[in-house]
């Protein structure tokens, strides 16, 4: 009974969602970072529809043009690329795969992992043990190294980037799954179920998943900026996602060739992988707290002190 006192908001007379709400009012960086990631998540569903034509419209004449001018119109404020492309436009288009490619990643690894972490960490010790060296041979090869080799085999593309990601961050959610699971299924809650004859599926979904969950909704948070650096890394290196299609990380190695002579064809797409990843960690800090019953009282007793 005492864990489950734990779950309890500190107040029951009070909606847990509008808490959370003002809790994350109250941390200036943390609502500015979901803002911006709000931002980036619109710019990404509706960026194509938007500005898709424009993104892929050349004009020779603004080939290299500098950024804050509106000679040419608002679309090249941050200046154009080398074939006279507007950048503004190219980002808010490349915002699009960039985050397909985060989120589908991360919701695979997710899904896959924390699923085989739920049954390594409930069933039994041989089950466990098979599931874990399947993770540990995953982890034996460098994760950058099996990208670079499987794209290289099947060829670079969205469905495969996500792929070649999500099998090397599959290992992440499963240790960490079974590690939270293997503390949670000895509590009092967990017992009473199944002495009252529940069986093991009923338990693990209705018991065990919602105690962990907050845990795996932190790690994804942070992991979602590890993927979208992979990725740049990749597009980088010239094995990830090719023209016509486009993402920050291309965006950064098309400009890299023109960093003396045009620095923003570079700067820009950068300065959005940077911003993104930063948001994302200062967010998943505050979830981490926010999310956890037994750290959530350091946010509220800023409201009494507040107050």
């Amino acid at each position: 009974m005492a864990d489950l006192s734990l779950a309890k908001p500190a107040n029951p007379s009070e909606p847990r969602g509008p808490s959370l709400l003002s809790m994350l009012w109250r941390d200036k960086l943390a609502f500015i970072s979901a803002v911006v990631l709000i931002l980036i998540v619109l710019f990404a569903l509706f960026g194509p529809w938007l500005l898709g034509d424009m993104a892929i419209k050349q004009n020779l004449r603004g080939r290299n043009l500098p950024p804050f001018s509106l000679d040419r119109g608002w679309q090249f404020f941050l200046g154009g690329d080398s074939l006279g492309r507007p950048m503004l436009a190219r980002l808010v288009v490349a915002a699009h795969s960039t985050i397909l490619i985060a989120a589908g990643t991360v919701f695979s690894a997710l899904l896959v992992g924390a699923g085989l972490g739920l049954v390594a960490g409930y069933m039994g010790k041989t089950t466990s043990q098979v599931i874990m060296r399947l993770a540990d041979v995953i982890m034996s090869f460098p994760s950058l190294l099996i990208a670079v080799v499987v794209l290289y085999v099947l060829g670079p593309s969205i469905p495969n980037m996500i792929l070649v990601l999500a099998i090397t961050r599959i290992p992440i959610y499963l240790r960490t799954t079974r590690a939270e699971v293997l503390e949670v299924r000895e509590r009092m809650f967990v017992q009473a179920a199944i002495v009252m004859g529940a069986n093991h599926g009923r338990i693990i979904v209705r018991h065990i998943l919602p105690v962990v969950a907050p845990t795996l909704v932190t790690i994804a948070t942070l992991d979602f900026a590890f993927v979208m650096l992979a990725e740049s890394s990749l597009s980088f290196l010239g094995i990830g996602v090719q023209p016509p299609e486009i993402t920050w990380g291309l965006m950064v190695a098309q400009g890299r060739p023109y960093l003396n002579t045009a620095w923003w064809l570079a700067f820009w797409p950068g300065l959005m992988i940077v911003i993104t990843a930063l948001s994302l960690n200062l967010l998943s800090n505050w979830m981490r707290v926010a999310l956890d019953p037994a750290q959530r009282w350091r946010l509220e007793s800023r409201k009494t002190k507040n107050v």
